[in-house]
């Protein structure tokens, strides 16, 4: 295509996208809720025409692109869920107060969540179901009201086509409006759709570099709109002197099992573990059967991965613990790197990176009092975790020095587990400080993420007649208010 040729594809996808959130935006809650659980209940039904494809384009196990499917699925089901109870429109009502104690009259407030609008998803590389076409940003969107533009990942360009395909055709038998998803390829043609002016709103999950960029783009537009990006996190795991005395063996093959799970290619992976210097966990890793290589998702992160790996390799003080000939293959074997401490905040910003494959980096310590001054240092994450034991008093004095720091600094604190496997339920946050997130007030995961894509409305002494039927005192809908 020329560049005329994507500006006027693009522009007739936002304009047939922004039409149908109109129509969507006014759909009652029940109605939205049946046609998601239609969506699920067809993309279940298509599992094996689209996992080869997945298969194909990924390279993927079967079992894991299964398993995904399956928490996609229950994630719009959970969605649909949340929309039928209604408390994700933080209804707030306040009558008329002749004495209110501010010194003025109060009149009649009542607040509730809207829809914001169309919005745009960008695609994650490494889960072609769960962060992609009918991801949990699309899940969240379409819930919240708007209709969505997904900007497909070009790691799998294939099964974003026929993921769209089963959700639009679904959607039209169930009476939802033409347009309500559309799915568009290209870097370029995701620049023209994050600036029209029609989108409201957008969310990404990748790289910082990216992610930042289309961050600027964002608030560079003429009316700037939120966007919601997972950017990068190391996900740093501090073990004290008494757990990793205990038990060595358990904390080594957990770490293992967590940084290549997946092939390390999860962006929740601890790329990062602190033991003490004396602990057995170390020589229970180097002697760990590590799995058998796995070809990483594409040839770019391969590629990636490599150049990061030799980055940290040839930092001073860094040396494996396990790692041979196969390791810069690809696919690649597992690789563990051991430094201690003092080259950590010597030189922070070279050993602190996410290297996003799988590969993990081991800290020896001697000192507790340096894991404080490592996590005084840390940008923003979207994991910490600490293993300590809860009985032994120089374990908890450990945590209780690093838990006020780790809760600045992460959107997710762990205690005694591993951050990979993330739970999609109502109280879990995926999200955290710069640069792990743009936006650290949200998450990208559980039923909360859908606050990022409505927005409050108050309307003040209106007659009821011309209010939402959520706003009536009757409450006609029996969604929670909250009074007075």
């Amino acid at each position: 295509m020329t560049e005329n040729q994507i500006v006027a594809s693009v522009e007739d996808t936002v304009v047939k996208v922004a039409a149908a959130s109109a129509v969507w935006a006014a759909t009652p809650e029940t109605e939205r809720a049946r046609v998601i659980r239609a969506v699920a209940d067809a993309l279940d039904a298509a599992a094996d025409s689209l996992i080869p494809i997945a298969q194909e384009e990924t390279n993927l196990p079967t079992p894991r692109l299964q398993s995904e499917l399956k928490r996609t699925t229950f994630q719009l089901r959970l969605f649909a869920e949340t929309v039928e109870k209604g408390e994700y429109l933080g209804v707030i009502i306040d009558h008329a107060d002749p004495v209110w104690p501010m010194g003025a009259p109060r009149p009649d407030l009542r607040r509730m969540l809207v829809p914001i609008g169309p919005v745009l998803v960008f695609s994650a590389s490494n889960f072609p179901f769960a962060f992609s076409v009918a991801g949990g940003d699309t899940a969240a969107a379409l819930a919240a009201g708007n209709a969505v533009v997904v900007k497909a990942h070009p790691g799998h360009p294939k099964l974003s086509d026929a993921t769209a395909t089963v959700i639009t055709g679904t959607a039209a038998e169930a009476g939802a409006p033409e347009g309500l998803l559309e799915v568009i390829h290209g870097q370029q043609e995701g620049v023209d759709a994050l600036k029209h002016p029609a989108i409201k709103a957008a969310s990404f999950t990748g790289s910082i570099p990216g992610g930042r960029a289309l961050f600027d783009i964002a608030n560079a537009r003429p009316e700037p709109i939120p966007f919601y990006g997972e950017l990068g996190s190391v996900n740093p795991a501090f073990v004290a002197p008494a757990i990793a005395a205990a038990r060595p063996e358990e904390i080594a093959e957990g770490y293992l099992g967590s940084i290549t799970g997946s092939q390390g290619q999860l962006c929740t992976k601890p790329g990062l573990l602190f033991v003490p210097e004396d602990s057995m966990v170390v020589e229970h890793l180097r002697a760990a059967p590590a799995p058998s290589p796995a070809p990483l998702l594409n040839d770019r992160i391969q590629e990636s991965y490599i150049r990061e790996l030799q980055r940290i390799q040839a930092a001073e003080g860094v040396e494996p613990i396990k790692s041979g000939d196969n390791s810069l293959n690809n696919p690649p074997q597992a690789t563990v790197l051991f430094t201690r401490i003092d080259q950590v905040l010597a030189d922070p910003k070279k050993l602190i990176a996410e290297v996003f494959g799988p590969a993990g980096v081991v800290v020896a310590y001697s000192d507790p009092a340096a894991l404080t001054e490592v996590a005084k240092g840390l940008e923003g994450q979207l994991t910490s975790t600490i293993f300590a034991e809860a009985e032994k008093d120089s374990d908890l004095e450990i945590a209780r020095n690093l838990l006020p720091i780790l809760r600045e600094k992460a959107g997710r604190l762990l205690w005694n587990q591993w951050p990979t496997g993330l739970s999609v339920t109502y109280a879990q946050q995926h999200g955290g400080p710069y640069p792990a997130t743009t936006a650290p007030t949200t998450t990208a995961v559980g039923t909360t993420s859908i606050a990022r894509f409505l927005r409050p409305v108050v309307f003040q002494n209106f007659p009821e007649t011309l209010l939402p039927a959520q706003l009536h005192d009757s409450n006609p809908l029996g969604v929670p208010q909250q009074v007075n």
